[in-house]
Parts: structure tokens; sequence; C-alpha cells
């Protein structure tokens, strides 16, 4: 049987396990939305501050960057299948204890686990995709899943909203079990069983990766709790060596290296983990000041903020399979740079808006320039980073890839925090618990507090840059149609 009539035999099989993998994608998305809108509401509720807050998001990310290189090799090793059910029922599970904390410290230590499970189900999604679609259905798939990540800034935003102004910001968090228990039995009956694959697992790199990013976060974002004391620059400082140390370990390393380096012999790979690393970093920091903004200095209700972003979610879900199926035939450079250019603007047009006073409709201009841009990155960029890795680096590039996305999303929460309390302080305005968090500001600190969001949202637009000048280096991904036929390859290998 021919790789084309394979194809056609399995795709009904192939876009069942594609819907049954985004259903648990589509969760973990949401959980990421759903806890920027509920932050006000969690502040009251438990009595704390934003920099309190800020860990609620943060220590999730963190929890989820760190292991990512290892569950995609777990994924290899054990069955993508296996490791995605897994981690989807601690995914599930922790979602439950999260909902039952009655404080803000088991809060945060549920959300590491959620975290944890999030981070074994992700790289599942692209290495399954990768490993059942051919190259010429890729972009497609990819779209499909692009467009999932779409309506999920919809679905989580109004979700969380609608359920923390009618039950209590304990339900963002129980409505997961549930879709949990859905997604489960999807995955059970339509995600097929792929061979696997042996690793050696590298323990002494996930070591020095997970204590290199744990201090430098925690150094970025506790900062001006600590009014940047020298420890705390000492402590950024070992963060950043010890990163070093991880980077020179996985190039000596000559067994199985947790990183392998040799991926990013790929130029396509290495200026796509460069580009989602930026985008990790800005999504993930533009909501935070932008949720603050909404409830806080405009009064608008969890769901009135979230009603926000509905522009950027029908436009990213709308347009990102239509770009998925571009990216088959379009060098991705075409792609993927302009977008980066889109929301950079759209981000530095959002800030210049976000004052006291300004009409609704003029914030919902450059949020719907969002939504235009990120069709044309998500997707683009998923299919270009895999498209020229051979079928056995699939869970390894996948992990990396997914790995270097939530980098980027950890330190843009760090960082994005660390600039809010800053910006906050120098405006004069407390960043203590109970005042203001729960409802608006009085009218002599708006002017400040809107003043500190909004030059908070400007980190994120700088950081796109980045992405805008690696998407212009890419070059065309190799085709089907280039590659030899498969006799000739079949010889070659023999050889």
């Amino acid at each position: 049987m021919t790789v084309t009539e394979f194809n056609q035999n399995t795709e009904i099989k192939q876009w069942s396990a594609l819907w049954a993998l985004c259903l648990g994608f589509f969760m973990i998305l949401v959980d990421s939305t759903i806890v920027a809108v509920a932050n006000p509401a969690i502040m009251t509720g438990l009595h704390t501050d934003i920099n309190s807050v800020v860990w609620v998001t943060s220590a999730y990310l963190l929890a989820y960057a760190v292991p990512l290189l290892v569950t995609g090799r777990l994924g290899d090793r054990f069955g993508p299948k296996n490791l995605y059910l897994v981690g989807l029922t601690v995914f599930t599970l922790a979602s439950l204890w999260c909902g039952l904390s009655g404080s803000i410290e088991p809060l945060i230590v549920a959300r590491v686990f959620q975290g944890f499970g999030a981070a074994m189900m992700t790289p599942q999604t692209m290495a399954v995709i990768t490993r059942i679609f051919p190259p010429d259905k890729r972009g497609t798939a990819m779209g499909l899943w692009g467009a999932v990540a779409g309506v999920a800034t919809l679905v989580g935003p109004l979700a969380g909203g609608v359920l923390v102004d009618g039950l209590g910001w304990e339900w963002i968090f129980f409505v997961n079990v549930p879709v949990g228990i859905i997604a489960f039995l999807a995955a059970v009956k339509f995600v097929p069983v792929l061979p696997t694959h042996s690793h050696r697992f590298d323990i002494p790199g996930v070591v020095l990766s997970a204590l290199g990013m744990f201090a430098l976060v925690f150094g970025l974002q506790e900062g001006n709790s600590y009014d940047w004391s020298t420890r705390i620059w000492v402590l950024i400082g070992i963060g950043v060596v010890l990163l070093g140390v991880f980077i020179w370990y996985q190039s000596w390393n000559k067994n199985e290296p947790l990183l392998p380096l040799g991926l990013f012999r790929d130029r396509n790979f290495s200026l796509a983990n460069i580009g989602i690393t930026s985008m990790g970093f800005a999504i993930t920091a533009m909501v935070l000041p932008l949720m603050f903004y909404a409830q806080a200095v405009r009064g608008l209700t969890p769901t009135g903020s979230a009603l926000l972003m509905v522009p950027m979610a029908v436009l990213t879900g709308a347009l990102a399979p239509n770009v998925g199926k571009l990216v088959d035939r379009v060098h991705p450079r075409y792609i993927a740079a302009p977008g980066f250019l889109m929301l950079a603007i759209s981000l530095g047009w959002l800030a210049l808006v976000m004052t006291p006073h300004v009409e609704i409709w003029e914030l919902l201009l450059p949020i719907g320039l969002m939504g235009i841009a990120n069709a044309f990155i998500w997707s683009p960029l998923a299919a270009t980073a895999t498209r020229n890795l051979p079928m056995e680096a699939a869970g390894a590039g996948s992990g990396v890839y997914n790995t270097t996305r939530q980098v980027g999303a950890v330190l843009g929460s760090a960082g994005v925090g660390a600039l809010i309390t800053a910006r906050l302080s120098a405006n004069g305005i407390p960043t203590g618990g109970e005042e203001g968090a729960g409802g608006v500001l009085p009218d002599f600190v708006r002017d400040g507090f809107s003043t500190a969001m909004a030059q908070s949202v400007l980190l994120p637009a700088a950081v796109l840059l980045i992405g805008f000048v690696a998407s212009l280096f890419f070059e065309r991904p190799v085709r089907e149609s280039d590659l030899p036929p498969v006799d000739a390859r079949e010889e070659s290998v023999e050889a």
C-alpha cells in the first residue's frame, strides 16, 4: 500500500483523532484564559495581593514549561496516547483541587499539579498530528489546531466571566471536571496507538533546567517585593548561570540529552522556536493588564471584560483554518512575518487607547486586529517548525517547540507581573489586596492605574518584534514533491 492510499484509508481516523486531542488541548487553553479573567475575584475572595495572584498563573506555567522536554520523550517511549490520558487525569483531578482551595497557598500548589498534567498532554497533540498526517495535509491539520486556540480565547474569558459572576471563581476550575471526563473517553476511543521508541532520560538536565527556570522566574516576579535587592539580582544571576550550564551540558552529553541540540540544525525549527517563544510571552503578558484595566478602571464585570476579547477570538477562529491551508502552498515567511508585525502594532495601539474614559469600541478595534494577526502566526509556526523533522524526532521536536512556547509564557507572566507592580508603584498606586481588586477604583487613582496597565502592554509588543525578525529568515520547507521516489529512498537507506 502506498503512502497516499494509506492516508486515504485512514483519513476518518486521522480527523477523529485530531478532534479528540483538540478537546483536551482546548481545555488547557481555556484554563489559562479563564484564570486571567478571574484574577480580581480571586484577589478579593482569598484576601491576597496582585503579586500573589500572578503566582496562580506563573506557578501553572512554570510547572507546565519545565517537564515538557521530558514528557515529549515519555510519549515516544510509552506511547503518546498513554501519556496523554495520564496527563488528562492529573489535570482534571488538580482542577478539582484548585476549586476546593480555601486560601492562596494551596491554590498555587494545585496549579503546579495542573501545569504538570498539561505538560504531559501538550507534546502528544503535536506529535500525533505530525505522525498521522502526511506533509501535504499537515498544514490544514495545524490550521484546525490553531482554530481551537482561537475559539479557546473566546470561550475561556466568556465562560470565566459567566462562572465568576454567577457561581464564584471556584467554578472556573470545577468546570474542567466534566470536560476532562468527556475528553478522556474521546481519546480512549479515537486516538490511535502508535509505535514507541526507547529513550534514556537525562536526569541532570531535568534538574539544571528546573532549578534555573525557577530561580529566574522567582527573581523576576518577586523583585519588586524585595525592592530589587542584591539577593534578588544574585538569584536571577544564578538562574541564568544554571540555564547556561544546562545548555553546555546538553552539548556535552553524547548519550541522549534532554534538549537535542541537533534539531536546531534545521533552520526553520530554530526560527520557529524563537517565534513561538515571543508569542507565548506576548499572549500571556497582554491579558493580565487588560483584564485588570477592564475591571478596576472601567468597572466592567468579569463577563463584560471577557466580551472585550470576542473580536480577537472570532477572527482567529474564523481565519486560522484557511491560513492553515495557505501554509501548504505559500512560503511561511510571507504569512508569519506580517502576523507578528500586525500583533505588535495592535498591542501598541491598544496601549495608546487604554485610558479611563475611552469609548469601548475604540478598544475593540486593536483587539480585532490581534485576532487577524493571531491567525497568521499559530498554524504557520507549528507547521513550519515540524515539517522538515524526521518522524522519529516528532516527539522530541514537539516537546522542544512546546517547551519554548511555555518558557516564553512563564517569562511573560513573571515579566509583566514585575512591570505591573513597578509601574503601579511609580504612579503612586498601592498593590495590596482588597483595594479596588473587586470593583471600580476611586476616581483619583484611575488615571495612574490605567497608565500603569497601558505601559505594561508595551512590553509584549516589544517582544513580538523578535518573532517578526526571526520569521523573516524562514526558508521554504521541504515538500513531498521535492523528495525522491519512495523506492529510491528505500535503496538509499539499504545502502
